[in-house]
């Protein structure tokens, strides 16, 4: 701050004096660059080329496939930082804005109803780069303009199947398990409800596959796989799919069964047909934004709802494909 008398000198100064900027300003975001998550488009505006780096290990491998009006991430990447990680950050929701804070240098405001994402962190913290990329990087997809379920999805003969369940359920294995049997695989366990279609349509991240340390059990070729530590959640085995002989995949499919997983160690392989009101309870977790994303997002979910729901109870992972084989083509 100038002090009065400084103030006395530069009014009689002959050059013209400007106003300085407010110490707390954020840097000049000079880069800019377009990425395609689930086929969307996201421009992010940065003033540090490691976050694009970070940016093109995330999105690369995505294409153009909606053209929705583009979400916007602002990241400012400012000095200094200590080379601690920084804390997990607290979360809080303001309609219409989601406020993540681990401190006063890192930090996202979110804007649902604009779909403009503000993230601030600082170049020492980009050295914990899955701190930084699960907590701050991945942020803007909150304001994707799909419904995420916790699912994963797989297709035979053109036919989605979305499986559901609590964490540990077998969603990636089943799926995994369905891709190696010649099945098209989109995604282990998250799965996208498309807004813009009148049909059920879900995409997914086909390109990678994610499974628990125990999964190397099962497949021979993930075994002696160096496991990915994760910045939140348990260490697990990620692959990508292109490396993987003979997997089929697809970015999005009609979904037309819903299938809730209860595997158990000696279940038969059998389905049944199943809740569509816990189904439709499971998909609206996590549903918010304001009464206008509440209602669209809802209105997916009921699209989606309109294909079969079953429960499959299963302790094998052959006699499970071949009846949901079996389910796909009989339709019970």
């Amino acid at each position: 701050m100038m002090t009065v008398r400084e103030m006395e000198s530069a009014c009689d100064s002959p050059v013209l004096t400007e106003y300085p900027e407010h110490p707390t300003k954020l840097t000049e975001l000079t880069l800019r660059k377009t990425y395609y998550p689930y086929g969307f488009p996201l421009e992010v505006l940065t003033n540090s080329r490691i976050v694009l780096e970070m940016y093109d290990k995330l999105w690369s491998h995505f294409r153009h496939k909606h053209d929705t009006a583009p979400m916007r991430a602002y990241v400012h990447v400012t000095q200094g930082g200590g080379a601690e990680c920084p804390p997990t950050p607290s979360f809080q929701y303001v309609s219409p804005h989601f406020v993540h804070i681990a401190d006063a240098q890192h930090y996202v405001v979110i804007d649902l109803a604009h779909s403009e994402t503000v993230i601030s962190i600082t170049e020492a913290s980009l050295c914990h780069h899955l701190y930084i990329e699960y907590f701050f990087l991945m942020t803007p997809l909150t304001t994707i303009p799909v419904q995420p379920v916790h699912a994963g999805c797989v297709a035979w003969n053109g036919s989605g199947v979305l499986f559901c369940g609590d964490s540990g359920a077998g969603k990636s294995t089943l799926s995994y398990a369905c891709a190696r049997a010649g099945w098209d695989y989109l995604s282990d366990d998250a799965a996208f409800v498309l807004d813009d279609e009148e049909e059920p349509i879900v995409a997914g991240d086909p390109n990678l596959v994610r499974f628990r340390p125990s999964a190397a059990e099962l497949f021979p070729e993930i075994q002696g796989i160096e496991q990915t530590p994760r910045a939140a959640g348990k260490p697990s085995i990620e692959i990508s799919t292109h490396d993987l002989p003979k997997i089929s995949r697809r970015q999005k499919v009609r979904v037309d069964f819903i299938v809730f997983l209860k595997r158990g160690s000696t279940f038969p392989a059998q389905v049944k047909p199943y809740s569509k009101d816990v189904a439709r309870m499971y998909m609206r977790q996590g549903v918010f934004g304001s009464s206008e994303i509440r209602d669209r997002r809802y209105a997916s979910i009921e699209r989606l709802l309109a294909a079969d729901v079953f429960e499959l109870r299963y302790s094998d992972l052959g006699s499970a494909i071949k009846r949901l084989q079996r389910l796909v083509e009989d339709g019970r």
